[in-house]
Formats: structure tokens, C-alpha cells, sequence
């Protein structure tokens, strides 16, 4: 169990750093006014996501689930696991893609912005929707509550 334990707590650095590797570029991204810069940080961003967020969230939650098991936890009698494994599927199946396919799209945008060399119609429309920052900002604030679950085994 222990070894499971350290394993997950590894996975759990690595799903850190994606989201610290990724989620600061996004808001760069949107905060700056300058074509080039932004169409930098959303090509960097959405490799980022690409290479080491996801690798992370499928790594925390195999890890996780595996360390439950070795520690003989019910999914159904210890309430807390079941419902931070809701929430985990919630946020890395539905939150977490969604997130992904902003990410494309704006960077598949601004390289369009780019190699024009101005802003698009298209470039605008996707920076006025928001999407990778809504979902980016579910994800950051979703690991501090799957945590306190996890910690304090609330029920």
C-alpha cells in the first residue's frame, strides 16, 4: 500500500505541474494584446496540456483508484471515495477535454492570426469565448477539493 501511495502522490506532482505548466499560459494568452505573443503562449499552452496535463490526470486517477484498492477501500461504504471518484470523472472526462478542444482551436487560430499577420474575425470569436480559461480555472479549482476530500474523508 505504501509503495501505491507514493506512486500516487508522484502522479499527483505530475497532474500539478501540468496544470501549472499550462494554466498560466492561458491567461497570458488572453491578457495580451499582441498577435504573435498570444499566438505563442496558446501554441505553448495547448502542448503543455497535450504532454504532461493529461499524462498526469491519467496517471493520478490509475494511481488512485489502484492505491484504493491495495488499501481495501469501499467505493460505496466510504462515501468520501465515492464521491471524489464522481467528481474525478466529472472534472477529468468532461472538464478537462472541454478544455482541450478550446485549446486547439484557439491555437489552430491564432497560427491562422499569424500567418496572416493580423487578427482574424475567427481569432476574436475565440478569445471572446473563453473557454480553455472557464474550464482551466474549473480544473485548478477542483484539485484543492478533490484534496480536502481525499485528506479529511468528510463522510
Amino acid at each position: 500500500m505504501d509503495w501505491w501511495r507514493i506512486v500516487h502522490v508522484l502522479s499527483l506532482i505530475w497532474l500539478g505541474a501540468g496544470l501549472g505548466a499550462t494554466y498560466p499560459l492561458i491567461l497570458r494568452a488572453w491578457a495580451t494584446k499582441e498577435l504573435r505573443t498570444r499566438a505563442t503562449l496558446l501554441i505553448e499552452a495547448a502542448n503543455n496540456e497535450t504532454r504532461v496535463l493529461l499524462p498526469g490526470a491519467m496517471a493520478s486517477g490509475i494511481t488512485g483508484f489502484f492505491w484504493a484498492v491495495a488499501a481495501e477501500y469501499n467505493f460505496i461504504k466510504d462515501a468520501w471515495l465515492g464521491i471524489l471518484t464522481l467528481l474525478y470523472i466529472f472534472f477529468y472526462f468532461v472538464c478537462l477535454p472541454l478544455l482541450g478542444f478550446g485549446l486547439r482551436r484557439a491555437r489552430l487560430a491564432a497560427l491562422v492570426a499569424q500567418k496572416k499577420g493580423e487578427e482574424t474575425e475567427e481569432l476574436r470569436q475565440v478569445l471572446e469565448d473563453r473557454v480553455p480559461i472557464v474550464f482551466g480555472t474549473i480544473l485548478v479549482l477542483s484539485v484543492p477539493l478533490l484534496a480536502w476530500l481525499a485528506v479529511f474523508k468528510p463522510f
